[in-house]
């Protein structure tokens, strides 16, 4: 499936992006979102991209090629860019803190149950403990834990249960192997629509990616990384980071920051129509006051 920028009017509206202005995207992809910033800052509007998978990095250095040296990125994590920016100042940050099609699409990362591929599931393939790992070598009861956790699935421990039972007869090597598994051990009684392996899925890739690990702080961090009016929008695909961007929304506003979402922002209709995968999408935007 072809990446398409999840809520890009939307974000792009609240950031309020304007020509000459300072950009970051913390969570590049293949650049869609980029790209539109880029445009709607021009002529001369610079964007400071960064993005912990290498592959996809190289693709959207491709895409935005057309933009030159406006542009400057950066294989790296987002909560690194306040060291990269360093005493430079933004006037709008934007995160999507989702995986792109593009990365769901490829077997070989292991993030889809409807693909079979090895059990990988790292955004950056350059290190790091594989999903296989974890399947293979976490003990049960964390394992369920961990299901729990990052997954929310009520049927955790049976779940837990059944790979432990399984692994002990053979290694678990495949997202086949393992969706199969899940889904055996996993309660009938599911929401409509919703794969009985999704909250496994779910749960070991952001355990895998360390997705949630400091994260209200890096909000933080980054907030105050914005001149005065400046804004940030985050995107957010589980009740888990929506909580997390929330929650480090709220903490700024004793600090000079103003809510421009009190409500999280949803795709419509049209847009969960003809991308599927925006469905989840969830958007807040802060702002920075104007110094008094």
């Amino acid at each position: 499936m072809e990446h398409r920028p999840v809520l890009l009017e939307e974000a792009l509206e609240l950031l309020a992006v304007r020509p000459d202005g300072t950009y970051v995207d913390g969570t590049l992809g293949p650049g869609g979102h980029a790209a539109e910033v880029l445009r709607r800052s021009a002529p001369s509007g610079r964007l400071v991209a960064t993005d912990r998978d290498s592959e996809t990095l190289a693709r959207a250095r491709e895409n935005l090629s057309e933009f030159g040296e406006r542009v400057r990125l950066e294989h790296a994590d987002f909560r690194e860019v306040p060291a990269l920016l360093g005493d430079e100042k933004a006037d709008g940050i934007l995160l999507d803190l989702g995986t792109s099609s593009v990365q769901l699409d490829d077997p070989e990362r292991g993030l889809s149950f409807q693909l079979e591929g090895p059990l990988d599931m790292r955004l950056d393939r350059s290190h790091g403990v594989t999903a296989g790992e974890v399947v293979n070598r976490m003990r049960e009861r964390e394992l369920a834990d961990l299901i729990f956790r990052f997954g929310e699935d009520p049927a955790s421990r049976r779940i837990a249960r059944a790979i432990a039972e399984a692994r002990a007869r053979q290694t678990i090597r495949t997202t086949r192997e393992l969706a199969e598994i899940v889904t055996r051990a996993a309660s009938r009684r599911r929401r409509p629509g919703l794969h009985p392996a999704t909250r496994t899925f779910q749960a070991l890739r952001i355990h895998v990616n360390r997705e949630l690990e400091g994260l209200g702080e890096a909000l933080r961090a980054l907030a105050r990384c914005l001149l005065p009016a400046g804004r940030m929008a985050v995107i957010a695909f589980h009740s888990l980071e929506d909580r997390e961007v929330k929650q480090a929304f709220r903490s700024l506003v004793p600090e000079g920051f103003r809510l421009l979402t009190k409500k999280p922002v949803r795709p419509g209709e049209r847009e969960v129509r003809e991308n599927p995968r925006a469905r989840s999408a969830r958007l807040r935007a802060i702002e920075r006051k104007e110094a008094a």
